[in-house]
């Protein structure tokens, strides 16, 4: 990442060109890695789509897609890439104009290609260019074959049944250069001063059928594109003879500094909330853009931010800044300030007060964390007495439809998936189907990690209280990292594998095998594993940083990860372990046992707080007395739920933002049950 010396220095040498609209390659020179992609629009007239460049105007900008995602190029001829673009209001389109040079070029003309098996041009638009985060869609093609990306999982409903009506492509070699002329028609029309999301990237495989000698280039220097539009370039459209200027400025502390968090800013017109970009800011706070004259807002981009171990809430204070023709503009200083943490938890714990009105003040507290941590949407159930005495929702299942949280409103509840295989799998022990202490690779070895004897170790029990030494979830070869049995190490590929075990032991399905030993026997509803189009329906979509992304359901199911389902319909679940329902006594002593001490409490002065595992379950002695449950965080879904065995008292919730830990992990159980704890 540049330095702010280098990016001022690099900022003079642009300068001199930025009012220069020829054909010579844009220079941005002056934008570090993560930089923002900007491109000008003019009005063109009279461009006809049929590959011959001769009506493109002379004078319009090349953009260099020269971004190399993958693998690498060796010479220009190898390949290079460029694209020009322009609008027309009289025909309410976009074109584009990308020029590829590359001196081996394979296609495929069958239907089914895989990305390996030809060159081909991707362009990723997103037409809306919302503020809140539009929908994306893929258009791939080439000379033999072109197809749209399947967009029915995306957060956006206008962009679910696109099709190629307003989108035009004529592909075109000529030696060693493809053209691809591309029209892009706005039903709506398009004028000077909207924008629009676009990126392009390119595949070059010089060798077919071989993955690893695809290279990729892309405009912007991003992979996951389809998922977040904030990744793509933005095309802004401008007036004849517009010109630029650059803006530079600083983000600076206010009081306590958490360092640079905060490495995005928000650019927004005054005049069209649509024209915006999303430009990086370095390590000492400081950012550079080129932009179209005009008045311009700048804000952090997102209000919440990490540091550390403790995400904090920022102020979203903005500035205002005027970009002037041809010149540098230093905007005043950007003043960030961390807010003050919520402090609105009780001394003692609200179902343990149990005044008249505790649920209206847990609406309350739970909206208050929801705003305060921008979480879009919860499913909570409170557990009393043994039994579910309130159950509510909360929010959005999407914060950008706006589409509510119900009572059938599914979440991914992520590693509380383990505690119902593990039930299942103490079933299954009861029968005598599994033993529990019979190394796992005498009923099915596990070739990838087969070069280590010490494998040969690992038990269903190691699993379920995490000492196989596998860990959490493997980065490139399998390792262990110590020899099972012998200390705590969390890991899902452990439940991984014994799920493939007891596949291969039961020769069932690990979902029928879920169905029989834990779901009919306790009479759970709404526990989902895999895709299947009901689900698809009434699933959340997870959030990050208060973006919704595209809907990922399994495929396959996963034991340590892939459950669905909300908080009313758990709470049986919870309460079946609260009863000892389902399995014989011995079984939950041996469920319940203390098998592993975890590393929880280990960096608090918290008296009288332990964690441990027992058979995929956690259990925590407190002041309170003992408790069990467990956690589950997919990045975008964080989840809790707890039972304190004595009071009979306990919680489940269910998030779909990255920030539901806020409240997830600790404020609820604090505010319910335990207090403020110091």
């Amino acid at each position: 990442m540049m330095t702010s010396s280098t990016l001022r220095t690099a900022i003079i040498i642009v300068l001199s060109a930025i009012s220069c609209q020829s054909n010579k390659e844009y220079k941005s020179d002056y934008q570090n890695e993560d930089a923002a992609a900007i491109a000008l629009a003019y009005p063109v007239a009279n461009i006809s789509v049929d590959g011959n460049v001769e009506d493109w105007p002379d004078d319009l900008i090349r953009y260099p897609i020269a971004s190399i995602l993958e693998n690498k190029i060796e010479t220009p001829d190898d390949l290079n890439a460029a694209f020009q673009v322009g609008y027309s209001e009289q025909d309410n389109s976009i074109y584009l104009l990308v020029e590829v040079r590359d001196d081996i070029h394979i296609v495929n003309s069958q239907t089914e290609v895989l990305t390996s098996d030809q060159d081909q041009c991707l362009l990723y638009l997103d037409k809306q260019h919302h503020p809140n985060g539009s929908g994306v869609n893929v258009f791939s093609f080439n000379e033999l074959y072109k197809e749209i990306d399947d967009a029915s999982s995306s957060w956006d409903p206008s962009v679910k049944n696109t099709d190629w009506k307003d989108v035009t492509v004529v592909s075109k070699r000529n030696g060693s250069e493809t053209i691809y002329e591309i029209q892009i028609v706005f039903e709506n029309g398009i004028s000077a001063g909207k924008a629009i999301g676009l990126d392009f990237m390119i595949y070059d495989n010089d060798i077919p059928e071989q993955e690893d000698e695809i290279t990729r280039i892309s405009w912007r220097n991003t992979e996951g594109k389809t998922n977040a539009p904030f990744r793509l370039g933005h095309v802004l459209l401008v007036k004849k003879g517009t010109k630029t200027g650059v803006i530079e400025g600083n983000l600076k502390w206010k009081k306590d500094s958490l360092g640079y968090p905060i490495n995005k800013i928000r650019i927004s017109s005054k005049v069209d909330p649509t024209f915006w970009v999303r430009e990086a800011v370095d390590t000492t706070g400081y950012y550079a853009t080129k932009l179209p004259e005009g008045t311009y807002e700048i804000a952090p981009e997102w209000g919440i931010y990490n540091g550390g171990d403790i995400q904090y809430k920022v102020n979203k204070k903005s500035i205002r800044v005027e970009v002037k023709p041809n010149q540098m503009v230093k905007a005043p200083d950007l003043e960030i300030e961390i807010m003050d943490p919520l402090d609105i938890l009780p001394q003692k714990g609200i179902l343990i007060q149990n005044p008249k009105d505790k649920y209206q003040q847990i609406d309350q507290f739970v909206k208050t964390y929801m705003e305060f941590y921008e979480i879009p949407g919860v499913s909570m159930a409170i557990i009393e007495n043994g039994k579910v005495s309130y159950h509510h929702t909360y929010g959005v299942k999407n914060a950008y439809s706006k589409e509510k949280v119900d009572s059938e409103t599914i979440f991914q509840a992520a590693s509380i998936t383990k505690p119902v295989f593990a039930f299942s799998v103490l079933s299954l022990a009861e029968k005598g189907i599994i033993d529990l202490d019979k190394p796992l690779y005498q009923y099915l070895p596990f070739e990838e990690i087969a070069y280590d004897d010490r494998y040969k170790l690992i038990t269903a029990r190691h699993v379920l209280s995490h000492k196989t030494g596998f860990p959490n979830w493997r980065n490139g070869r399998m390792t262990i990292d110590f020899e099972p049995g012998t200390q705590f190490q969390y890991s899902g590929e452990g439940f991984e594998y014994l799920k493939r075990v007891v596949a291969h032991i039961t020769q069932k399905d690990i979902l029928e095998v879920l169905d029989e030993e834990v779901l009919t026997p306790l009479n759970l509803k709404n526990f989902y594993f895999v895709k299947s189009d009901h689900l698809f329906q009434v699933v959340a979509n997870g959030h990050d940083d208060n973006y919704p992304n595209k809907i990922s359901l399994p495929d396959k199911p996963g034991m340590a990860w892939s459950m669905h389902t909300e908080a009313k319909s758990f709470a049986n679940f919870a309460i079946a372990l609260l009863d000892r329902k389902g399995l014989n006594p011995e079984t939950y002593q041996d469920m319940f046992f203390k098998h592993t001490v975890t590393n929880k409490y280990d960096d608090s002065n918290l008296e009288g707080w332990k964690s441990y595992f027992g058979l995929g379950i956690q259990i925590e002695q407190t002041p309170l007395g003992p408790a069990f449950g467990h956690g589950g965080n997919n990045g975008d879904f964080k989840c809790e739920f707890k039972v304190y065995q004595d009071l009979k008292m306990g919680f489940i919730i269910f998030t779909n933002s990255n920030t539901g830990d806020q409240l997830a992990t600790w404020a609820l159980e604090q505010f319910l049950i335990t207090g403020k704890i110091k």
